[in-house]
């Protein structure tokens, strides 16, 4: 990335403001911040950067070898990209290893079945598991059968997810995954696997974390894939003594550490208060980790990245964040909250990108009510970039879900999902999913935004009348 265009146009926008009285620092910001969209359209460099991050590192699963990899790849690009401060800060994580998960029908109609092992799922017994199927239409259902209907079986959730744009069908099927194992130990099942969680056709199984509980038995966990599902459906219509049989060595080898890796552009005058954008740096390990969240990654350091080249930084502080093991609980945005809690009064705003690499087409916030209104109006310069206005009800994305409990206002940048579905935590994560220009795009909202949130003189939280 050259510095050059970029510093040369920022520079004589602000030589120009020096001497005119006339036009309102507020413009000044809105002038910089179609600056920022412009070059990041077009740059080239988050491609770049996850096209360097997928290929050199790949599946980085926590607390393997890769997640240590991508840690020192990190540190390294992060410090190339010339920011004030790259540091980082260590998470302790539990490691698991996949093994092998092979399955088939012994009967009535010997086939094979592709699955892959739940994250955290315990194994097989070397001889693996044979018994026959028992079906549920989701969650609910098992959880409402009776013990004998499940007793030495193996219980096969078949809940489809459906396809939305805001990627909302996902919550509606996730419970299966993650609660499934419990519900069906505590009515004597002997495993358990389920439909992937997806939106795709293609016969490949979507991993993704699952719960064991304490008190109850634990027992092996599997999805399958979605033509799979739909194969042993048809066969349980035609005989619903279906039996399956599961191979799968998945290990559990303790913890270690791995580390939320962080980049700073300092700020000019607020230095102290602190805009936060982040993504999470592990991946499963099926594929190569491209839009989830490679590309997150590739989006927020690209944004630092292009504040930190304006010839006079923003106010306030912003704060790329790339955290630790989201995928198996979110680990590093919990271990970040609880070691930064006594700085969260400064936070200012904080966004995550891991949601792939699809458009963003609307910003929501979680800010006081009375701030909602203006702070729509700060940021009206991304509809050029196709961001519309949007709601006061944003999460801010999975590591930050957490900072509105601290009193933090969080914002989401809302990307387009239909697809994401199609590949999340399967073989199919890969570099070619990614459109670059629609990353670009994703990098020119997340720059405006930082950089405006950075220089906004709106107070975001609620102000505290009982003092």
């Amino acid at each position: 990335m050259k510095r050059s265009a970029l510093t040369l146009l920022s520079s004589a926008l602000f030589a120009g403001l020096i001497g005119c009285q006339q036009t309102p620092a507020k413009d000044a910001h809105q002038e910089v911040s179609q600056q920022l969209q412009q070059q990041a359209l077009q740059s080239t460099l988050a491609f770049d950067i996850v096209e360097s991050l997928t290929v050199e590192v790949g599946p980085r699963l926590p607390g393997s070898k890769q997640d240590l990899m991508a840690v020192k790849w990190a540190e390294d690009k992060l410090n190339s990209l010339g920011f004030d401060k790259v540091y980082k800060e260590p998470v302790k994580v539990p490691v698991w290893q996949r093994g092998e998960a092979r399955a088939r029908v012994v009967s009535p109609y010997p086939q094979p079945i592709v699955i892959t092992a739940l994250g955290g799922s315990v194994a097989t017994p070397a001889a693996g598991i044979s018994a026959p199927i028992v079906q549920f239409a989701d969650l609910a259902a098992l959880e409402q059968a009776d013990r004998q209907q499940v007793e030495g079986k193996i219980v096969f959730i078949d809940h489809r997810t459906p396809r939305f744009k805001t990627g909302k069908g996902y919550g509606q099927t996730v419970g299966g995954r993650s609660k499934g194992a419990v519900a069906a130990a505590k009515k004597g099942a002997v495993a358990i696997v389920i439909r992937s969680i997806g939106t795709d056709h293609d016969r490949m199984a979507h991993t993704g974390m699952m719960r064991y509980q304490e008190g109850v038995t634990k027992i092996p966990a599997a999805a399958m894939s979605a033509p799979d599902a739909d194969l042993l459906g048809l066969m349980l219509k035609r005989d619903p003594h279906v039996v399956l049989q599961l191979h799968m060595s998945p290990t559990n080898l303790g913890y270690a550490t791995s580390y939320n890796v962080i980049a700073e552009v300092t700020g000019s005058s607020k230095r102290d208060e602190v805009v936060l954008i982040g993504a999470h740096l592990d991946s499963w390990d099926e594929g190569t980790g491209a839009i989830d969240d490679g590309a997150g990654v590739a989006i927020v350091a690209t944004a630092g990245h292009l504040i930190s080249q304006l010839p006079t930084k923003p106010a306030r502080t912003v704060r790329v964040v790339l955290y630790a093991a989201e995928e198996i609980g979110l680990i590093g945005g919990k271990t970040y909250a609880r070691e930064h809690q006594q700085e969260l009064a400064k936070h200012y705003i904080a966004a995550e990108s891991d949601f792939g690499a699809g458009r963003i087409y609307q910003i929501d916030f979680n800010v006081a009510a009375d701030a909602f209104h203006s702070v729509q109006h700060l940021t009206q310069s991304m509809q050029a970039n196709g961001v519309a206005a949007g709601n006061n009800n944003a999460s801010g994305g999975p590591d930050v879900s957490m900072l509105p409990g601290y009193g933090v206002p969080v914002a989401s940048l809302r990307q387009d999902g239909s697809d994401y579905f199609d590949y999340h935590h399967t073989p199919n994560d890969t570099l070619d999913k990614i459109d670059p220009k629609a990353l670009a795009q994703n990098v020119a909202a997340y720059a405006q935004f930082a950089y405006l949130m950075a220089q906004s003189d709106i107070p975001l939280r609620p102000v505290d009348t009982s003092k």
